[in-house]
Parts: structure tokens; C-alpha cells; sequence
């Protein structure tokens, strides 16, 4: 499985920040040292295209971004001081998931470990989101004809309001967001399909919902590719979560989704998405846990099975190649 990355530059915060930058270096190197990912796999991430960044935001907000001069209460609401080096992750960041939707096309499934910046609208960021890489990567493959419809399937904890924002009057693209219900942000837009769970939803009913999710929205969008939005802010352990979710809760949510891909043999665009456990190696964990999952469900020709017979993935049980 081909992944990109945008773990550099070092974008300068704050001291006492919340946002886990290194997260992203970190998760990095977690898959390689445990071979979930081969060196040859793991590619830096081009910087996008301006001209596919307007497919999707106004031409004034992205003016404002590259050349930092967006006003103070917009950069507030970003969450990120502006700097150079901020700029040229968040253009790699989306660059990531454009190159990573093209590579799935082509080799079934990809990822960014990045990405996942849900929270940005067409005019104005939010959240940690500065540019919306899954419309832009969405929006660019239709445009070109690649493909006819697309879902975007986030069961980031956080409902992807900005996403939903973008694609209201394209019929081209279904949102689908599976979220906290009195989780960020407050007020929610308006996906084509929204689940919105009770805090200290456990494994078991989380995992219902996802089912029945899942097969809606997948009978409802027959999509030629799906974005996979797979924040692992659920976690239990995460502070921005709230959802009680455990690390085999997340696996069985991965395999369900994949799993439900592969066999209808639609490409799979894995992008980051949130995730704010303490201690950190929570979340590294967390997301690593998708990665060996992705690669039981994709990284072999036939479907990994256990000894019993059962699917590897579904079983929570997937591990490294």
C-alpha cells in the first residue's frame, strides 16, 4: 500500500499547544520500524496544485492563507498561528490525499498520514483544518472524469461539517458522518447521511451503528471510490473523544468499513483524521492499528483468514504483512 506523509517542516507552536504535530513523524516511523509499510512505500507528499485547491475554496480566503494575511479572528478559529512553514505542510497535506486518491485508482487502496481536515469550508478554516484535502482530492477526480460519485465515510468523532459544507448542492459527492453528538463542532451542518452518537457510546453499540451506517450509505451513494475518514478520537484515552471506544472497538471498525470495499471492489483513500490521547502513543497506536488492518484487507491477494476460518480483519485479529 502506497502512503504519503507531510511530517515536514516542523510547524512552530506555542509551548503548552494541544495539537500533537509530531504525531504525524511519529506514526511514521511506527509503521515502517513495525513493517506495516515498507521504506519503498512511503512517499513525501507533493505540494498541490493551486489550481486544484480553487476547484474547491475562494480565491480570496486562499490568497489570505498563502500569504498571511487572514484576520485575527480567522486564524483563531483555525487554531494555528500562521507561519511560512504552516503553509507549505498544510499544501502537502492536501497534495497528500490528491496523490494518494490517484494512487487508489490504481492499486485498489492508499493513505495519507495526514489529512482528514474536515473542519475547513469553502471560505474560512476551523478546528486545526486550513484547506479541505478530501474535497479538493473529491472534487479534482471528478472534474477529470476519473470517477462519477464518490463517499466521503468520516467516523471521525468530530462530524465533518465543513465536507458536508462544500458538497450540499453536489449530488456527486454523499457525506456520511458518524459522530459525537454534543461533540466540536457545536453547530452541525448538514451530511447527506449523519449519525450522531450519545457520549460514552461503548464498543458494542458503536460498532451496531457502524453497520447499519455502513450499508446505507454505501446502498444509497454506489460510489466509485470512497475517502475513508478514520480519526481515532473515539479512543477511550483521547480528551477531545469522549465516545469510551477501545483499540480492538476501532480495529473491528476499520475491517468493517474495508472490508465492506474490497468486496464490492471499490478504491479506498485512507486519510488521518483526529486523534488527542494522553499519553500520545495512545493515538500512534491507535492509528496504527488501521494501517495493519488496511494491509490484512488489502495487502494479500485472497482475504486474510484466521485458523477458524473467519476473516483476520473482522476479527479484530489483523497484524502486520
Amino acid at each position: 500500500m502506497d502512503v504519503f506523509y507531510c511530517d515536514h517542516p516542523e510547524v512552530p507552536l506555542p509551548d503548552g499547544h494541544r495539537f500533537p504535530m509530531e504525531k504525524y513523524r511519529l506514526l511514521r516511523e511506527a509503521l515502517v520500524e513495525r513493517r506495516l509499510l515498507m521504506p519503498q512505500e512511503v512517499h513525501e507528499a507533493p505540494a498541490v496544485e493551486l489550481d486544484d485547491l480553487l476547484r474547491v475554496h475562494a480565491a480570496e480566503y486562499v490568497d489570505a492563507v498563502m500569504n498571511g494575511t487572514l484576520p485575527d479572528e480567522a486564524v483563531k478559529r483555525i487554531g494555528f498561528p500562521w507561519s511560512e512553514q504552516l503553509v507549505r505542510r498544510c499544501l502537502a497535506s492536501v497534495g497528500g490525499t490528491v496523490a494518494a486518491a490517484e494512487m487508489a485508482l490504481l492499486r485498489g487502496a492508499a493513505g495519507n498520514l495526514a489529512g482528514g481536515t474536515h473542519h475547513a469550508h469553502r471560505d474560512a478554516g476551523s478546528g486545526y483544518c486550513v484547506f479541505n484535502d478530501i474535497a479538493v482530492a473529491a472534487r479534482r477526480l471528478l472534474d477529470a472524469g476519473k470517477v462519477q460519485r464518490v463517499l466521503v465515510f468520516d467516523v471521525d468523532v468530530h462530524q465533518g461539517d465543513g465536507t458536508a459544507g462544500i458538497f450540499a448542492d453536489d449530488p456527486r459527492v454523499f457525506t456520511c458522518s458518524l459522530h459525537g453528538e454534543k461533540n466540536f463542532p457545536m453547530r452541525k451542518a448538514t451530511s447527506d447521511l449523519d449519525v450522531a452518537l450519545p457520549d460514552d457510546t461503548g464498543d458494542a453499540a458503536y460498532l451496531e451503528a457502524l453497520a447499519d451506517t455502513l450499508v446505507q450509505a454505501l446502498a444509497t451513494s454506489s460510489p466509485d471510490i470512497v475517502f475513508y475518514q478514520g480519526g481515532v478520537d473515539g479512543l477511550a484515552e483521547d480528551k477531545l473523544g469522549r465516545l469510551a471506544l477501545t483499540h480492538d472497538g476501532l480495529k473491528r471498525r476499520d475491517a468493517l468499513v474495508l472490508m465492506a470495499a474490497r468486496q464490492r471492489q471499490v478504491p479506498v483513500v485512507l486519510t488521518l483524521g483526529g486523534g488527542y490521547a494522553q499519553p500520545l502513543e495512545a493515538t500512534i497506536e491507535a492509528h496504527a492499528g488501521t494501517y495493519a488492518v488496511a494491509q490484512a484487507v488489502f495487502g494479500s491477494a485472497e482475504t486474510p483468514t484466521s485458523e477458524d476460518g473467519r476473516s483476520s480483519a473482522s476479527s479484530g485479529e489483523a497484524g502486520a504483512r
